[in-house]
């Protein structure tokens, strides 16, 4: 009589108690309230686990939900001919004023566009209406496509406003009929008001690392960057917990997830069910790297049309995806330390989230490697 091999088989024992140990920690020691870990293979979730909370708590991935954008745009570029070479003022009139008319959907994608920091608030986000005349206020912090600088939640905005021009639909609804529903997924962006009693609350925990602290780890470079305030940095991060966030679902990093939900979601990345992306474009979304810019730190972006690259030039660690990792591994983490990646080498795909911000961004960074490490030697490279 045959036998079968499942993707649980494949996984080492002790690696998955190493991990499922190893996520538990700073819950076991008070520093976190709750962590959820979920990783997949073959399609299928093979370890998931939840301490601190109930399995059936959803968590808020911050910009882990990236992915989700980049998701529905890689299909409307297929399907509806959305060019990201074209200007955003061709799909958004208005939006060229204050000498915004040359950057294009690329560059908003690859977070060279020149807005980090555009503000936009709950007042604006509201309408479609009230994001345009937002954008026809905004200004450069520096020329499109010269810089690489993180743009928390500018850039999404304007891709979901996009989105809307291109499909007709509310973005959050268009992104559900082009990603998650085909996954076979729960709508993630956007939830009702009467379907929020389920989300962890997120807090602020630990203090914040010193700057000599940080500069050990992270380079010299460090004491030159301009200092933000701890507290600010955190009152943006906790406005997401309030429902009428939840309820608009900030494109930029306000979805609301179980890890089980983005550990498939890169399955099907990985796989391509019924090819619902045109294998061509969904090769080069998740791993073909468009900017190698510096970002301010001065390592290399790795950014592809809306993800990351883990790379092979001794970063991996810094950009999420832990030091083990093959170089083609590709994600989006998250503030926080939340981590949703894949790895074509060996065919996992995981996501970790915790409602607790820990200030001590580099034991934040040390957990997030040793995670990312954990989750890594659950199975072999594939040949």
């Amino acid at each position: 009589m045959g036998s079968t091999t499942t993707a649980l088989d494949q996984l080492d024992p002790d690696a998955i108690a190493a991990l499922l140990d190893r996520v538990l920690r700073e819950v076991h020691d008070g520093l976190l309230p709750s962590a959820q870990i979920a990783v997949a293979l073959d399609g299928k979730v093979v370890v998931s686990a939840t301490y601190g909370a109930s399995d059936t708590t959803r968590f808020i991935p911050y910009s882990a939900t990236k992915v989700l954008t980049a998701a529905a745009i890689w299909r409307l570029i297929a399907d509806a001919g959305l060019d990201v070479g074209r200007t955003v003022a061709s799909y958004l009139p208005g939006f060229e004023a204050n000498d915004k008319g040359e950057v294009t959907v690329e560059q908003v994608m690859l977070h060279t566009s020149g807005f980090p920091m555009a503000p936009l608030g709950p007042k604006e986000w509201r309408t479609h209406e009230g994001r345009l005349a937002a954008y026809a206020t905004w200004r450069h912090e520096f020329p499109p496509g010269e810089r690489s600088v993180y743009h928390p939640v500018s850039a999404h905005w304007v891709l979901v406003d996009i989105i809307e021009e291109v499909t007709g639909e509310d973005y959050r609804a268009a992104i559900h009929r082009l990603v998650t529903e085909p996954l076979g997924l729960p709508r993630l962006l956007g939830i009702d008001l009467d379907d929020q009693d389920d989300i962890a609350e997120v807090i602020g925990v630990g203090e914040p690392a010193t700057v000599d602290e940080l500069a050990a780890v992270f380079g010299d470079q460090v004491r030159d960057q301009p200092e933000i305030p701890a507290d600010l940095v955190l009152f943006a991060l906790t406005s997401l917990n309030h429902p009428k966030a939840k309820e608009q679902g900030v494109p930029g990093g306000g979805a609301v997830v179980h890890a089980a939900d983005l550990a498939l979601l890169y399955q099907g990345l990985l796989h391509n069910p019924d090819e619902l992306w045109d294998p061509a474009v969904l090769a080069d979304g998740t791993g073909h790297v468009r900017s190698r810019l510096p970002d301010p730190s001065g390592i290399a972006a790795n950014r592809t049309l809306g993800l990351v690259v883990a790379g092979d030039d001794g970063h991996a660690a810094y950009r999420g995806f832990g030091t083990t990792s093959s170089p083609a591994a590709f994600g989006h983490n998250g503030a926080g330390g939340q981590l949703a990646f894949a790895d074509p080498a060996t065919g996992i795909s995981a996501c970790y989230v915790t409602n607790g911000l820990d200030q001590h961004l580099v034991r934040e960074h040390r957990r997030n490697v040793e995670i990312a490490d954990a989750i890594h030697a659950l199975v072999p490279p594939r040949t």
